[in-house]
């Protein structure tokens, strides 16, 4: 029998079993990225920016739905490793401006297996992955 509180069950919520699977796929990659000296976090914002190879802060938050009060100091511990660099954009002082590094472009070729090894620990068929890729995305654009 339904009651007016069945909403507030654990079981019922959508957010529950995407935070636990996101803290568990997190906690995957942390033997594989401890070998590179990196965060879950900072890894992603490096591989934005191997791809841009340059970016400002705003855009870097955008691609990676990250506030500037998170990205601040990750980017600050990046820069003290050497693979990124941080200025402020001439053009104006209030953009701040992330170049990637020689340095960091090298860790590039070290992180390169990092998703093979954990293509091996997702349980999911190509096709799974791509319908469950293809729906989180569709959550993250619909922007409530």
């Amino acid at each position: 029998m339904s009651n007016e509180f069945d909403t507030l069950k654990l079981e019922n919520q959508l957010c529950f079993p995407l935070y636990a699977c996101s803290r568990e796929i997190v906690k995957k990659y942390k033997p594989y990225l401890d070998e590179l000296d990196l965060t879950y976090t900072q890894y992603i914002t490096m591989m934005v920016m191997w791809e841009r190879k340059q970016i400002n802060v705003k855009e870097l938050g955008e691609c990676l739905f990250l506030d500037s009060g998170t990205l601040t100091p990750l980017l600050k511990k990046l820069e003290q490793k050497g693979w990124v660099t941080r200025q402020r954009a001439k053009s104006d002082e209030r953009v701040l401006i992330v170049t990637l590094t020689p340095a960091g472009e090298e860790l590039r070729k070290q992180a390169v297996t990092v998703p093979q090894k954990m293509a091996c620990c997702v349980k999911l068929s190509q096709e799974e992955v791509r319908t469950l890729y293809t729906l989180l995305y569709k959550l993250l654009d619909d922007g409530c």
